[in-house]
């Protein structure tokens, strides 16, 4: 009797290791939406589900660019900084008499070359790469700070607002952005040799320089990468808003890792999935967007949310690890 409990108990411990923490996502995601259309009339109306995919939208682009940080065994917590400062860097450019396209060229290279700073020093100097992207997040926040003055910039051409508040049929431009990243995104991490290398970074760096790949370029990339969807996300809050903030982009470094993580991507480097992460990204959308129709006091929806976020990303962590152990 207690060799057959012993058994099934086992049973149950593989089962739930065989899991996969995207098919969990979706079990989640699909219940929270039942239950919130249950709950209000108005949450399966096109207007709303539009509001949320919109907003979205801005984390899967951010949290896509983290998913390659975090896969090849690093973080990024400059992202929020490097968005403020690369709407900062096109409203500036357009104020000085740029054209639209010429502005964000200008923002996208803002972002890019924070990322390539990122990159250098952490495959360079070999340091932390925690305490290097605290400190560009500081060096950003700081630039846009003095830049500015302080002062938010503000009144931009329509074609620039058009990215943030446009239309193209039905949809809005972040989210048909935030849909081509992602597919090609997917692809390159699981088709190409950039995501095949990025993969082996946070698998075994070392194994993967013995190999003859040049271990310190491929890191600088994938930073890179992470700082030109930071700027991305920097466009679309700018033109959304038709203001460019300096403090824009508060704490999204935060959404974007626990997003990456809850999508099934490990901390420690080695396994990342975009599905997973654009599936979490959604999730955390219905989520505030429930607790706003639910007219849950805004104190109350960062608490429960953050609670949420911990309690997920402490599973995804633990499960394997107890899946291993019969």
């Amino acid at each position: 009797m207690h060799e057959s409990t012993l058994e099934e108990r086992a049973k149950v411990k593989r089962a739930l290791g065989n899991i996969s923490p995207q098919l969990l996502l979706i079990i989640i995601l699909t219940t929270m939406v039942i239950s919130l259309s249950l709950s209000s009339p108005f949450f399966l109306t096109w207007s709303n589900l539009r509001n949320i995919f919109d907003h979205s939208s801005l984390y899967i682009i951010l949290a896509i660019g983290m998913t390659f940080v975090i896969s090849s065994g690093g973080i990024d917590l400059s992202v929020g900084g490097v968005a403020a400062l690369s709407g900062v860097c096109m409203a500036v450019a357009m104020k000085s008499g740029l054209g639209v396209g010429a502005a964000i060229a200008v923002g996208l290279l803002a972002g890019g070359m924070i990322g390539a700073a990122n990159g250098a020093v952490i495959s360079r100097l070999k340091i932390n790469p925690f305490i290097v992207t605290l400190g560009f997040m500081s060096v950003s926040r700081g630039l846009a700070l003095i830049i500015t003055g302080g002062i938010p910039i503000y009144g931009f051409p329509r074609a620039f607002t058009w990215f943030g508040s446009g239309h193209v049929g039905p949809l809005n431009p972040p989210m048909l952005i935030a849909a081509f990243i992602a597919a090609a995104a997917a692809l390159a991490l699981n088709r190409t040799r950039f995501g095949y290398y990025t993969l082996a970074l946070g698998g075994n760096e070392e194994a993967l320089r013995r190999s003859g790949v040049s271990t310190r370029f491929f890191k600088t990339a994938v930073y890179i990468l992470c700082g030109t969807t930071a700027a991305l996300c920097g466009l679309i809050v700018t033109s959304r808003l038709n203001t460019a903030e300096p403090l824009a982009g508060w704490m999204l470094e935060m959404d974007s890792i626990a997003a990456v993580v809850l999508g099934g991507t490990s901390m420690k480097g080695g396994r990342g999935s975009i599905t997973g992460t654009v599936i979490a990204c959604l999730l955390l959308g219905v989520l505030r967007n429930g607790l706003v129709i639910l007219s849950i006091p805004a104190y109350y929806q960062q608490l429960l949310i953050g609670i949420i976020i911990l309690t997920a990303v402490v599973f995804a962590e633990v499960r394997p690890r107890k899946a291993l152990v019969i």
